[in-house]
């Protein structure tokens, strides 16, 4: 018999807010200009999921360290910059939530200072907060465990009764990684394919979301 779920972790970038591919693209203009040209592809593949320190040391390896530092700074500020100018919920998340009476919370890969400007601005972030974690609060990021058993434990859940909703390939082996059920969200930038796996519901329309975790 399948265990009721008693927690659901969102991941932030992707699954609430639609600011994966608002990244994406600040990520290839960034590549283009300081020497490491990239495709689309290639970024969704290297770095959607990643935490910041992953993406600085991926860059570092390529550039050096001077240049990771300069990626980094301007990054954040073309990435706020478009945020202000274009983000929006994901399509459906706003419903789903509505439905969701299980407990909530976010384990992300991005900052709080990140997480406060993306949600404060989709208007998301009161729903959630004071349940809001972030990858810099561990040792390491996804798809290390670390994160989600994180949030599990402050929380007071067992790890078994959570369910976690990513959009990226680190998220979903993170999930399986701490012994919980992942619902890879498809409807985003990484392919369906690259979500499946173990213990693990792939989906495309957010709206679904409540009836797969039980709520409908």
């Amino acid at each position: 018999m399948i265990k009721p779920i008693e927690l659901v972790i969102f991941d932030c970038d992707g699954v609430l807010v639609d600011s994966e591919r608002i990244a994406v693209g600040v990520q290839v203009a960034l590549g283009a200009t300081l020497g490491w040209p990239l495709t689309s592809e290639e970024v969704i593949t290297r770095f959607i999921g990643r935490s910041h320190a992953d993406i600085s040391a991926q860059v570092a390896a390529q550039l050096g360290e001077e240049a990771a530092a300069v990626w980094s700074k301007q990054f954040e500020e073309l990435h706020r910059e478009a945020v202000d100018c274009e983000l929006v919920p994901v399509e459906g998340i706003s419903e789903a939530l509505r439905s969701i009476t299980l407990p909530t919370c976010v384990a992300s890969s991005g900052s709080h200072d990140k997480m406060r400007h993306t949600l404060g601005r989709t208007g998301l972030y009161e729903h959630f907060a004071g349940r809001i974690f972030s990858a810099t609060e561990v040792g390491r990021g996804k798809p290390a465990p670390d994160l989600f058993l994180h949030a599990a434990q402050r929380m007071g859940v067992d790890p078994a009764d959570c369910a976690v909703i990513e959009d990226s390939r680190p998220g979903v082996q993170a999930a399986r990684a701490a012994g919980m059920r992942a619902f890879g969200y498809a409807g985003g930038l990484t392919p369906a394919e690259q979500l499946e796996g173990p213990d693990t519901i792939v989906f495309h329309d957010m709206c679904k979301l409540p009836a797969l975790l039980g709520e409908q």
